[in-house]
């Protein structure tokens, strides 16, 4: 059996993360999407509430499950029967940083990074820029699943009442 992770923060989950996972489910026997702590990140959305949302979106794909995870992200594939990561790529600079971290994630563990190329409808899409665009009352339909919109707006609306 081959299992690939596909890690990532998911704040919130988009289309383009959704449009990786399936198609990465097409290449491995079973997708593990998981969701870690990155102290470098400020998150709008829990662990918990990241995992919900990540499971809801991947119920759509039977070899796909989620899970969260702590540490190094070459100790989670051991644990997990890993031989691969697979990551997104949607521009150049995305490449330069996701080469660097794979040859560190190859010289820590035998685990290979494949890298898929994001459909081009998704390239400009992140996370960050959804949080960004929704908090200014920007429309993000079409970016992120319904649910999430709705969850991301009203995160939004309570920290905006809890800072005024």
């Amino acid at each position: 059996m081959r299992i690939a992770v596909c890690p990532g923060s998911f704040d919130p989950v988009t289309n383009g993360h959704i449009d990786i996972f399936s198609r990465a489910a097409g290449l491995f026997d079973e997708v593990i999407v998981a969701t870690g702590l990155n102290p470098s990140k400020t998150r709008l959305f829990t662990p918990d509430e990241r995992i919900d949302m990540l499971t809801e979106v991947c119920r759509q794909f039977p070899n796909v499950r989620v899970s969260g995870f702590n540490g190094l992200l070459t100790a989670f594939c051991q644990e997990q029967g890993a031989v691969a990561i697979v990551k997104g790529l949607r521009a150049v600079s995305d490449y330069e940083y996701e080469l660097q971290m794979a040859q560190m994630n190859s010289s820590l563990a035998e685990v290979e990074t494949v890298f898929i190329p994001t459909s081009p409808e998704y390239s400009f899409l992140a996370s960050s820029l959804v949080k960004e665009v929704a908090m200014f009352g920007g429309d993000v339909s079409g970016l992120v699943p319904d649910f999430v919109r709705e969850r991301l707006i009203t995160r939004l609306e309570e920290r905006k009442r809890s800072t005024s």
